[in-house]
Order: C-alpha cells, then structure tokens, then sequence
C-alpha cells in the first residue's frame, strides 16, 4: 500500500477555460489534483492552498479567501465519506485507517491576512495548518522573488503570531532577502513546501545549497516540485521534449541528498498551478516515479522517507 503526502497543490482554487473557479474541484475531471484519479491502491494525502493572487489587498482578500474556506468546507462536508478535513499528523492516519483521503488546508500568500494580525486566529479556526507568506510579489508581510524588498514591520510581528497559532511557516516563492531575514525571526522549523533546488536548476524559485543546508540544520521540510521551469533549464515555461524530466528530478533529489536533506525531503506537487511533466502529470504518474526512483538505485526507506515519512514525522512533531 502506497502512501503519500502532498505539500502543495492549487486545486481548490483552480478555473476552467472562462477563468470561472470549478465547481467540486476536488472530486472534478478537469481538476489533476482529482481524488477519484489516485489509485485505488494508494493512501493519500493532500494539502490544498487557498491561492491569494497578488492583486487581491484589504477588502478584496478577506472576500476572496473568505469564499474560498467556504467552499473548501461545503466539499468537506459534501464528501465527508471519501475525504477528511485534517488538522495534525494523527488526523491524516485516522482519516487512512478509515480508507479516507486526507486534506490539509493551506495559504499561498499572506495577503489573506489582509494587514491586520487578529485574523491570524481567524485562519487557525478555520483549520489553515501552513502559509506561504508570498507570491511572486510583495504583500504586507514580505516579497516574492519577482522582487527585491524584504520583510515589512507587520511581517516581521506576524511571523511569531503565525508560530503561536499552529500554522507553519512557508518559504516557497519568498525572495534572498526575505528568506535570509526570516532566519533572523523565525523560532520553530519552517517549509519550502514547494521548492526545488537551484544548483540543478538556476530558477531564482528554487532554494540555494546554502538555503538548503540551513533548512537541514533547523530541521526543516522541503516539498519537491514538478513544474518543468523548477526542474531544468531546458525550458523555461513549458515542456522540453528533449528534456528527460524524470532523470532530472532524480538529479534534484541526489543533490538533496548530498547536502544532507534526506530526512527533510518530501512532495509538493504544483498540481493545478503550474505545468508539468508527463512522467509527473497525474497522481498516478507520482505512484509510478516510485518505482522509476528505485530504479535509479534508491532505497525504499529513503523514497518512504520523501513520499510520506518526513512529512509525517515532521508535522507530527510541527502541528497538534
């Protein structure tokens, strides 16, 4: 029996053709991050980002994100026999044991959080277990890496209301600068919970060695992702065909693997969010890199440890 925990996908908030949010996403055809798409064979675990874009501010955030825990919630209770809403590590095996999917409500992008530091709590009810403090650009906590600014005085007080709340810190999509300044405020082992690494491939999202190694020594978690512009250079936003994008991945986590992060690796797809690989395409395509990763001279106590392991001794240890 398979097992794997997800760190990141875009489902929840994912549009069709006319820009129109889908309805039921997570159960949805058009959806990749489709639960009815995992194979019957495979326990899963997903966490679902409520995607702020950048242009949402103030008013306009605390609708979006508003509308959007509301329809998270409708598909928890509306599917409550398939899947789980889940809050800590121990919910994510409760809901296995019961032959349910897990899903963990996450934040890509602290704009729903609008400025203002009492909606913190707001989102800790609503069950949000990580944030992704930025997008690509600047919010009222920090900037992304489309930018050059660092942490604002509300991100610099919010970090540590974030800690106290149960919800992890992200540094997926936060720039040098911000993530060379979240060192010096950060108390608890944070997540890249999307994030590959830039030595591999020189995109300015992927993290540094010296990031890495960082992240290795506060015991950290890193979540690999499968957008093809984080995997190689080959291509910088789209599909190479001449690029073997399953052997690049290995490359990412051999590298991985060499700075010391084999207990801090894990899965932090994209789905839904980014373009990807054939070899990655689908739950049942990351099933199968499984068996390709023990082709390529991996152990199963290591790729245990980057598909479910890590993550769940990490938010064991990181969320109650």
């Amino acid at each position: 029996m398979k097992k794997i925990i997800d760190l990141h996908c875009d489902t929840i908030t994912a549009c069709d053709s006319e820009d129109k949010l889908f309805e039921n996403p997570i159960f949805n055809d058009e959806c990749v991050m489709d639960y009815n798409k995992v194979p019957g064979d495979c326990r899963w675990a997903q966490c679902h980002a409520i995607f702020m874009p950048d242009e949402f501010r103030g008013e306009s955030a605390v609708k979006f994100y508003d509308e959007i825990v509301k329809r998270y919630k409708n598909q928890m209770e509306d599917f409550s026999d398939k899947v789980s809403q889940c809050r800590s590590a121990s919910d994510i095996e409760k809901a296995w044991d019961e032959g349910k999917y897990a899903s963990i409500l996450t934040v890509e992008g602290g704009s729903a959080l609008a400025g203002d530091a009492d909606r913190v709590k707001i989102l800790a009810d609503d069950g949000v277990k990580m944030m992704t403090l930025v997008w690509n650009g600047d919010n009222e906590i920090a900037s992304g890496h489309n930018t050059d600014k660092g942490f604002s005085e509300f991100g610099r007080k919010v970090v540590p209301l974030l800690e106290e709340n149960g919800i992890i810190v992200d540094v997926s999509h936060l720039n040098d600068i911000g993530f060379n300044e979240l060192l010096e405020i950060v108390k608890k082992p944070f997540v890249a919970t999307h994030s590959n690494a830039r030595a591999i491939c020189s995109h300015k999202r992927n993290l540094t060695d010296d990031m890495i190694r960082e992240m290795v020594k506060r015991d950290c978690l890193i979540g690999l992702n499968y957008y093809t512009a984080f995997i190689s250079d080959y291509e910088k936003d789209g599909v190479d065909s001449n690029c073997d994008y399953a052997d690049m991945f290995y490359r990412h986590i051999a590298h991985f693997f060499e700075l010391g992060a084999e207990k801090n690796l894990a899965l932090g797809s994209d789905f839904d969010g980014a373009t990807l690989p054939e070899c990655l395409s689908s739950p049942a395509k990351v099933v199968e890199m499984y068996d390709y990763l023990l082709e390529k001279g991996l152990s199963e106590e290591q790729l245990d440890g980057i598909f479910y392991k890590n993550a769940l001794r990490f938010l064991h240890e990181n969320i109650k």
